[in-house]
């Protein structure tokens, strides 16, 4: 029996095929669950629809895709009619997976002392409050045993250069977290939170990814970088009843880079590239 066979539920954040939304999702597809998806509106003044386009071409020979509805989620209106059309084609659901996350391309470039008051509310209202708002909308669709999960970075944790406004919303989002998985606790639905290494997405490119990819293979206990692929599998493990004792938690997947207390392995490179032998 696949892992989501007889399981739906709502995908969250999708915006191409490199977003971490979409691994996830296609590992759930795969394994014989129904979803629906959202996507951010387009602007009216848009020529054309990129957004609804991008998704749509990802999910259009899909069987196990049910539905594709805009939602902005700093609108309250958006978020509940997203809402009715999952209980339209569901009338409850299994999981709900939530990879949404933005900050202002011109306060995210700048040092963390120097993040706008507008910048920061903006940052802050879409990347941790979201969670809030999209999870109590959808409180009355999760059945029994229901998870939630969104992603998190490690800048959440510690500082990251270049990370700035970004890494504060995201310490915030894995406090939400914990708070959401105990006053759902009662209900039997798990909340949890996937802290996933550097990979090559939108939101990736704008934080430095490039910088980021060949520091952590060089001080990874394994030595390198993490794939799409084990991010869905994952990802989709947490939201499959095989993680039902899990709650409350984030879960890294980087091949080991959280667990550095030094640089480990890249050390003994500056050595031998410096010749001190140190």
């Amino acid at each position: 029996m696949a892992l989501f066979e007889g399981k739906c539920g709502l995908i969250l954040g999708v915006f191409n095929r490199q977003s971490i939304a979409w691994a996830i999702a296609e590992e759930i597809l795969r394994q014989g669950g129904q979803c629906g998806f959202s996507y951010m509106p387009d602007r009216p003044d848009a020529p054309r629809p990129k957004n609804r386009a991008r998704v749509e071409k990802l999910i259009q020979d899909q069987p196990g895709a049910k539905f594709l509805h805009p939602m902005d989620v700093t609108r309250d209106e958006d978020i509940d009619a997203f809402m009715a059309e999952a209980r339209k084609h569901f009338g409850q659901i299994d999981f709900l997976l939530h990879s949404i996350a933005f900050a202002p391309p011109e306060d995210l470039k700048r040092d963390t002392i120097d993040t706008s008051r507008q910048g920061f509310h903006t940052a802050m209202d879409i990347s941790a409050y979201s969670l809030i708002a999209v999870t109590r909308a959808a409180r009355d669709l999760f059945k029994d045993r229901a998870a939630v999960l969104t992603m998190t970075y490690f800048g959440g944790e510690k500082a990251v250069p270049g990370y700035n406004v970004m890494g504060v919303c995201k310490a915030a989002l894995e406090a939400i977290v914990r708070y959401l998985a105990f006053d759902l606790g009662p209900q039997g639905v798990r909340v949890n939170a996937l802290s996933a290494g550097p990979l090559q997405t939108i939101s990736g490119r704008g934080a430095g990814v490039d910088r980021m990819l060949a520091l952590y293979e060089a001080m990874a206990p394994l030595g390198r970088n993490i794939t799409h692929e084990q991010v869905g599998r994952v990802g989709a493990f947490l939201l499959s009843d095989h993680s039902d004792g899990i709650t409350a938690e984030v879960l890294h997947l980087d091949a080991g880079y959280n667990a550095m207390g030094s640089p480990g392995r890249l050390l003994e490179r500056l050595e031998q590239a410096d010749g001190s032998g140190r």
